[in-house]
């Protein structure tokens, strides 16, 4: 007798309603409109499958943030993520509202400088900044923050060739409490590595110490976490008041912060277990009250946040391409939208609904994307209605990281569209084309003919 092989156990909550006549079944949410906006028009001006920025919700959701933050502690200062979404549109939206740039690479900053960010309102971080890049930011006056041992020499011997000043930070990683851990980033805290770097900072001739900076993680839920963090930032901020009677300009808890969304396996949804801007306001600013720093020289506190900022401002429209039962009787449904367009469903359960009323019965469903991979999977197992082929259907929460992480794979990359404050439509990006897809190839002349 073989083995039985293993099978994972999966949980699913039960979606318990009120009894009718033919047993317990829920009402199914669906979103027809988009800041007023009928779904359909917009796919009927721009195609399908088809992004859209509601500019309303991102700006709503930065002042909530701000709100958080400046009714607790009087000098706040947002830095918008590039990397989470770095559509020229999406970033000038913060920065109208006030948020400078954090940009992790050359390419990055070269979009914040083009985007017309100061150059000394920029913040740099990551661990592959080239001599060019380090140039620029020093003679820009942008804020570097260094990362790791090589990258601090050479900004000892630029600097020196230069003859100019760099205003630097260090990033810094720390145990938290939290897991996993995230060390690759930075100098650490608790081996006292971070200290002996800040040490060679304040002894380097062209070197201008300016802050302290972390970024603890990813998708970060329990704000006390942050507390820890500025708790042990501002230590290091103390030891070098006593030392150098030196004080620093800012402490940036880099960002974190979760989204809505529902991560793969967890059983409550994110909306019911994502921490508030209060949250993790109350942590940070709490312990940052609460150190040891000097009153009168209290820091700057940055923040980096960026998913939870935009997410809940991206949506995906789609159109249902099929439907069929596979092997096992199970019912599945095909929609043109791929992970190539939503990378995060690879870590997100993320909520697709119909863009029109459908009928109230679901069935257990797989709804895949259009790819020729087996790994397409929208959504593994969701309580669906039945759609008929060319119906629409709405994936939300999805501005964060698809727009920098989407994939031409297949099928051409859509448009995005984005619906201002006064619910007017714009397309912010167009859609790839065949003369855009070939326009970076190049063919060899011994491969320009053929015949078959």
């Amino acid at each position: 007798m073989s083995k039985i092989p293993f099978e994972r156990p999966v949980i699913n909550k039960v979606q318990a309603g009120v009894a009718d006549k033919f047993g317990m079944h829920a009402g199914f949410k669906t979103i027809p409109y988009i800041d007023g906006v009928p779904v359909k028009d917009i796919i009927r001006q721009n195609g399908s499958p088809c992004y859209v920025i509601s500019e309303k919700i991102i700006r709503d959701t930065y002042k909530k943030a701000m709100t958080a933050f400046q009714t607790r502690y009087p000098k706040v200062q947002f830095a918008w993520s590039y990397k989470t979404n770095y559509l020229n549109a999406v970033c000038k939206v913060f920065h109208q509202e006030g948020s400078w740039a954090e940009v992790v690479s050359g390419f990055e900053y070269a979009k914040a400088i083009a985007n017309g960010v100061p150059g000394n309102k920029i913040i740099f971080n990551g661990p592959d900044k080239s001599n060019e890049d380090l140039t620029l930011a020093i003679a820009n006056g942008s804020y570097i923050h260094i990362d790791h041992f090589d990258e601090l020499y050479t900004l000892i011997e630029l600097t020196a060739q230069l003859g100019q000043k760099a205003k630097v930070a260090i990033r810094v990683n720390m145990d938290t409490g939290i897991y996993p851990r995230w060390d690759r980033f930075g100098f650490n805290f608790e081996n006292g590595e971070a200290w002996s770097a800040l040490n060679k900072i304040m002894v380097a001739e062209n070197l201008d110490l300016m802050g302290l900076h972390t970024h603890i993680g990813t998708y970060i839920t329990t704000p006390n976490a942050y507390a820890v963090a500025t708790s042990k930032l501002s230590d290091l901020a103390v030891r070098i008041e006593r030392k150098y009677n030196y004080h620093l300009k800012y402490i940036d808890l880099g960002g974190g912060f979760a989204s809505k969304n529902t991560l793969k396996g967890a059983y409550l949804p994110g909306t019911d277990t994502c921490p508030t801007f209060d949250d993790y306001a109350e942590a940070i600013t709490t312990a940052l009250n609460d150190s040891d720093i000097q009153y009168e020289h209290m820091p700057t506190l940055f923040l980096e946040s960026g998913r939870a900022l935009i997410d809940d401002a991206g949506f995906l429209l789609g159109s249902v391409l099929a439907n069929k039962r596979l092997a096992d009787g199970r019912r599945s449904t095909i929609v043109d939208i791929g992970v190539n367009m939503l990378f995060t469903s690879f870590w997100y359960e993320h909520e697709i609904v119909p863009a029109q009323i459908t009928q109230n019965d679901t069935e257990d469903t797989t709804i895949y994307g259009p790819l020729c991979m087996n790994i397409d999977v929208i959504r593994a197992a969701i309580q669906f209605p039945v759609m008929n082929k060319g119906d629409h259907v709405v994936i939300n929460r999805i501005g964060a990281y698809n727009m920098t992480q989407w994939m031409q794979f297949i099928s051409y990359r859509p448009k995005v569209v984005l619906i201002d404050m006064e619910g007017k439509t714009h397309v912010i990006r167009e859609n790839e084309t065949h003369e855009t897809m070939n326009a970076l190839d190049v063919v060899p002349g011994h491969l320009a003919e053929f015949d078959l």
